[in-house]
């Protein structure tokens, strides 16, 4: 798998005329367990996604994870329970099904 990887990038970069420049795109994973080659990776991070959270009302945030589609899953507590909560790509706080 690692060999046809950096096959693909050493075609990707043959086929731009060997030229690499510094660009802010979003990181493209490669190799990743659960991930397919193509999908984007936003720049949120685990701090983003504690702070829309507790936005939302929760508090003790805990084990932020996030996932190939670029939600965020982990654990918070809300009126003294415990419960599992997900943040979408666009920031909204949801509470996961059990």
């Amino acid at each position: 798998m690692l060999k046809l990887n950096l096959l693909t990038m050493a075609l990707l970069l043959a086929a731009s005329g060997g030229e690499v420049t510094a660009q802010s795109a979003p990181e493209t994973v490669v190799g990743v367990p659960g991930c397919h080659f193509g999908e984007i990776i936003d720049g949120t991070t685990a701090d983003d996604a504690r702070r829309h959270i507790e936005a939302a009302g929760y508090a003790n945030v805990s084990g932020l994870k996030k996932s190939c589609d670029n939600f965020w899953h982990g654990q918070a507590t809300i009126n003294g329970a415990q419960t599992r909560v997900l943040v979408t790509p666009d920031g909204r706080v949801r509470t996961e099904g059990n």
